[in-house]
């Protein structure tokens, strides 16, 4: 990434750049779309600065894996907290926001999940790990909100429906809106079932 004259160089900034620009490449090409000869000249850098901030393209790829995975969580934890305390519309929020995502002319599926489904190596693997027990957590703490009798039951529960609606939604474009759609109306029935006792008829 050239730099220009009288600059000073920043490896983070630089860093972060290269992050920040490869993430949509790699999430429209796929991580095993694009060499690093390709995926060098896309970014306007040269190998030697690829290898300097991260080692490989493997490097690069769990660094953009993590931002994205960080962003995501922020933007759901996001919508969840502005819809209030009241933990069934902090529910609907964080699945309204996705049947949105689902609807966007670039959603190509979850990031995070399609690259460790292409790699199957033991970084990414973990990193997509970190990302599905992030879900966890926010669906927990909402259901722990709730007086769920059983948080973590619910939680896995509610990650299923998330995970299957996006893949749905990634495979048939044409029925992502609705795939939004059924994924937030199965999820406040698994919620409502499942804290039925607690918040009554």
């Amino acid at each position: 990434m050239p730099v220009p004259k009288g600059a000073t160089l920043d490896p983070a900034r630089t860093r972060a750049q290269i992050i920040e620009r490869a993430g949509p490449l790699l999430y429209a090409r796929g991580i095993d779309g694009i060499g690093v000869a390709e995926c060098c000249s896309v970014l306007g850098i040269s190998k030697m600065t690829l290898y300097r901030h991260f080692g490989s393209k493997e490097g690069l790829v769990e660094a953009v894996l993590a931002e994205r995975s960080a962003r995501v969580h922020r933007w759901l934890r996001s919508a969840a907290e502005g819809a209030g305390p009241a933990p069934a519309d902090r529910l609907h929020a964080v699945f309204a926001a996705l049947g949105s995502w689902y609807q966007e002319e670039a959603f190509r599926g979850c990031a995070v999940v399609n690259a460790a489904t292409q790699s199957r190596g033991e970084h990414t693997l973990a990193i997509a790990a970190a990302h599905l027990g992030r879900y966890v957590d926010l669906f927990r703490e909402i259901a722990a909100d709730a007086g769920a009798p059983d948080p973590d039951a619910l939680a896995r529960r509610l990650l299923q429906v998330l995970e299957g609606a996006t893949v749905v939604a990634a495979m048939d474009p044409v029925r992502a809106r609705q795939a939004g759609q059924d994924a937030g109306a199965t999820a406040r029935l698994v919620f409502d079932q499942l804290t039925r006792d607690v918040v009554g008829p």
